[in-house]
């Protein structure tokens, strides 16, 4: 009787948990038994590790092999398994030394020649290998670089599963014709989750996207709805921005994610993590260093959005966009389900997906832009009368977006149309993405170091409770924005929300407290009413 065992990983959304893979022969009839909870994909590997062990120039046993994933009570789903279950078995036909694979954790799928194949999700596998305690891993080689940003884990990358037997039986290692110069890697395919490519628009752009000529300066006019985007990224406030076709909504929300400062470490471990499991990893690029920015269509389901899906839960756009820019353009023609279902991720900053199979939970502290037209036509405004919609069909189009879910929005804004004059003035060139991004760096260096010690960093993150008691405006000057609440124009939420707001404005402008100003232009950025304040956070300092 032979035995081995060895461990790979099991990835519950983005957290994983180590599987410990036994195997065990016996004498009698040759047969491969798996067991452990596996799904459709894993219980296939049976057929690809013997191909590939038989493939490698390795014997295949021809006894009772039982294979184990340990615990049983984890479902387990994926290819990433093959090389595991290959190398137990390897140890129990004592090809392999058992004692070598005990302390490992392998990870990767086998093609029928004995290639070793990236799988989706290395990244938290590894993290999760490495909050257990081991310090080993072995990956496909092009996912190497992709392992190795987990500190304190020992990597090897190998392209094949000859490789592998040699490095673990102490003999020569085989080398491995390269794929010719200028070829797709045949290794690199299948990462992808079908329907999640750059056509859908769910999807990270990445540092490159923010350079190509996305720069603010090009927005002509809208000095009110400029404020707001700089705003919004000082402070991670949800904007929602409304006006008619052709103003510069897109613009703008494009322009949003190149002013937040890059992303830190634990950040970008985090994103990584997320676009990992999804399978938009940037080829060559395996660290997102930057904001990511997600534009998901009109016609995306609730699942698309928040995460779901048939079998294993898939992260959804709200968790795609972790950490930057959810931007959610012709809000009003998404589904009223979809929209609603934002609520719970905007306020607790992480998505819960009860299924049969158990709870996933996937990270989703998103910005989220909002874009919508005025009405069906989109043409309706307060001083022009180019609209033909009947008021019924207005307000049945502006009732869309409920209101609880736009009291969760800090900022809204009238996008107005462009005139003539602005648009031909050469001379009336807006800010650049490059000032008004030190501005912003400033104040979250500033909101950083108020909220130094506790678990906060930007001030769309803190209580409310905390803002009155803690870190209050100047004597004063929440006057006005308790009377709104008093008169029913705010909630107790949207009260506290103007104070997290006015606190960005005071960071922006460099005041150590808000003023009278700063809560006033934080009022006008909420209701859209004028409180004879600038517009133009230069105005303020």
């Amino acid at each position: 009787m032979g035995f081995a065992r060895t461990c790979s990983v099991a990835l519950v959304g983005v957290e994983g948990v180590v599987v410990e893979v036994q195997a065990d022969l016996e004498p009698g009839v040759a047969a491969f038994t798996l067991v452990g909870l596996p799904d459709k994909s894993l219980t296939e590997s049976r057929d690809r590790v013997r191909a590939a062990v038989v493939n490698s120039g390795a014997e295949w046993p021809q006894k009772k092999l039982t294979v184990g994933l340990s615990p049983a009570s984890v479902p387990k789903a994926g290819s990433g398994f093959d090389l595991a279950v290959a190398c137990a078995v390897l140890g129990a036909g004592e090809r392999i030394d058992p004692r070598v694979l005990a302390d490992l954790v392998m990870i990767g799928e086998l093609g029928l020649d004995g290639r070793v194949r990236p799988v989706r999700g290395i990244l938290p596998a590894v993290l999760a290998a490495a909050d257990a305690g081991y310090e080993q891993v072995v990956v496909p080689e092009c996912a190497a670089a992709e392992a190795s940003l987990v500190p304190g884990v020992s990597v090897l990358g190998v392209r094949s599963l000859r490789q592998l037997i040699a490095v673990l039986a102490d003999e020569p290692v085989p080398e491995e014709a390269p794929d010719e110069p200028g070829r797709p890697d045949p290794l690199l395919a299948g990462l992808r989750v079908p329907g999640t490519g750059a056509a859908t628009g769910v999807h990270s752009i990445g540092t490159g996207q923010h350079e190509q000529g996305h720069d603010l300066a090009d927005v002509v006019g809208q000095t009110a709805a400029r404020t707001a985007v700089e705003v919004a990224a000082a402070g991670a406030h949800h904007l929602f921005l409304e006006g008619p076709p052709g103003a510069g909504k897109t613009m703008l929300a494009e322009r949003l994610p190149a002013l937040l400062p890059p992303l830190t470490g634990q950040e970008s471990l985090e994103v990584t993590a997320v676009h990992s499991v999804a399978g938009l990893l940037p080829v060559g690029n395996p660290l997102i260093g930057a904001a990511p920015y997600c534009a998901p269509h009109h016609s995306a389901t609730m699942q698309a959005l928040v995460g779901g899906g048939p079998g294993i839960a898939r992260p959804g756009a709200v968790s795609l966009s972790h950490r930057g820019v959810l931007f959610l353009d012709e809000t009003p023609e998404f589904s009223s389900h979809a929209l609603d279902a934002l609520r719970q991720p905007l306020e607790a900053g992480h998505v819960v997906i009860a299924r049969s199979a158990g709870v996933v939970r996937f990270p989703a502290r998103f910005l989220m832009v909002l874009a919508a037209n005025p009405c069906p036509c989109g043409r309706f405004s307060r001083t022009d009368d180019f609209c033909e919609c009947a008021p019924a069909a207005i307000r049945r189009y502006q009732a869309r977006l409920s209101g609880p879910l736009l009291d969760r929005v800090d900022l809204r804004v009238e996008v107005d149309r462009v005139t003539r004059a602005e648009l031909t003035d050469r001379t009336a060139r807006g800010e650049s993405t490059a000032a008004v991004a030190d501005r912003v760096r400033a104040a979250r260096e500033r909101a950083a170091a108020r909220y130094s010690g506790t678990p906060w960093r930007t001030n769309s993150e803190v209580p409310g409770r905390e803002l009155r008691s803690r870190w209050y405006a100047v004597s004063g000057a929440m006057d006005e924005a308790e009377r709104s609440l008093e008169r029913g124009v705010l909630t107790a939420r949207g009260l506290d929300r103007v104070l997290r707001v006015a606190w960005t404005v005071a960071d922006l402008v460099g005041h150590d407290r808000p003023d009278a100003a700063d809560v006033a232009l934080a009022l006008q950025l909420r209701t859209g009413v004028p409180r004879g304040v600038p517009t133009a956070i230069g105005a303020l300092t």
